[in-house]
């Protein structure tokens, strides 16, 4: 069902079966308008073990604002990570304390978005360039919270080379006391790039990525950008990375990505299929809208479900063209999904 609370962490069965470092073997990384509480939750029914995160939520807004809307989240949706942006120690440190309380299970520092947004505010993909301010800011979380803190990053901005940064970047902030690290393998170009751009312009560079697990093997290394398959996570992991994470084939494809994780990354065979992730989501819409939301919140995330397969169009269109109505419930869901199996009889 539909919950948000405040909870302790300690009491959830995983935490007793699984470190949060196993979990980070495939990862869904945060993506701004996407991996909302809405998405993790349906994420969550197609993989048990792999980790979420939040959408990037900054410190001050977190000190704040509404912190329910802004952090809440329902307790199905563990393990689940909340990414943070800031430069200020103190102000993160804050954040990372509130963070905690909420129940998540990491805090994450944003070192990689590009958006001019962000670099207004001096964090993100611009803290590259200042690798001991990430130290003091990491320090100053690690302080304050008993769960974990990582970092995602980016290999260099700009005319910065890579070869030299990110070592020099991982070196200092693993010194602070990071020992995780999720590392997006493209530069990011502050001047003369969007951020949609930056997502698919510059050339990817795994083999720095992999570079850095032989120079930081005691480090916890995930890379992240481009990843599109699961055969690709799988060879990733093959050739010696902690964790992949995976940000939009994912969300486009979830079903491509998730639902055969657990079996193939954790060795977990239980798994379920697209249309029992689309009905369990029905107690989970009703409750939605039991406390005043409004279908199009969830289903927009639950387009991509049936992709590939027949019958995946019509549930697009379905969805597309009734969940906005007023009063559009569960029923409209459970009609996109006859779409879906009549043309698979």
């Amino acid at each position: 069902m539909f919950l948000l609370v405040n909870f302790d962490p300690q009491s959830f069965e995983y935490k007793k079966k699984m470190k949060i470092e196993q979990h980070a073997r495939l990862s869904i990384a945060p993506m701004m308008d996407w991996t909302d509480r809405h998405c993790r939750y349906l994420h969550r029914l197609m993989s048990r073990h792999c980790l979420l995160y939040t959408e990037m939520v900054t410190a001050p807004a977190v000190i704040h604002g509404n912190r329910e809307r802004l952090l809440g989240f329902s307790a199905a949706e563990q393990p689940v990570a909340v990414q943070l942006g800031g430069s200020d120690p103190l102000q993160l440190a804050e954040a990372a304390r509130i963070a905690a309380d909420f129940g998540y299970a990491e805090v994450n520092l944003n070192c990689g978005c590009p958006s001019d947004r962000v670099q207004s505010g001096s964090f993100g993909a611009v803290l590259m360039e200042d690798p001991a301010l990430v130290a003091r800011c990491c320090e100053a979380m690690l302080t304050a919270v008993d769960i974990p803190v990582t970092v995602k990053c980016r290999i260099g901005v700009d005319d910065q080379e890579p070869q030299q940064v990110l070592p020099d970047f991982i070196a200092q902030v693993s010194a602070a006391g990071i020992d995780r690290f999720s590392i997006h393998a493209r530069k990011a170009w502050l001047q003369g790039l969007s951020p949609k751009e930056n997502r698919d312009i510059p050339p990817l560079d795994y083999d720095l990525v992999l570079a850095m697990k032989g120079m930081f093997p005691h480090l916890h290394l995930s890379v992240n950008g481009g990843i599109a398959t699961l055969d690709a996570a799988v060879e990733f992991l093959d050739r010696g990375l902690d964790g992949v994470m995976i940000g939009r084939a994912a969300y486009h494809s979830p079903s491509d990505i998730l639902l055969d994780a657990d079996a193939r990354i954790f060795g977990d065979p239980s798994g379920r299929s697209a249309e029992e992730v689309a009905t369990l989501m029905l107690p989970y819409i009703a409750g939605h809208i039991a406390q005043g939301g409004r279908l199009h919140q969830v289903t927009r995330h639950m387009l991509g479900l049936f992709q590939g397969r027949p019958g995946a169009r019509a549930w697009r269109r379905y969805l597309s063209e009734n969940a906005h109505a007023e009063g559009a419930g569960p029923e409209v869901v459970e009609q996109a999904l006859l779409h879906v199996t009549k043309l698979a009889a």
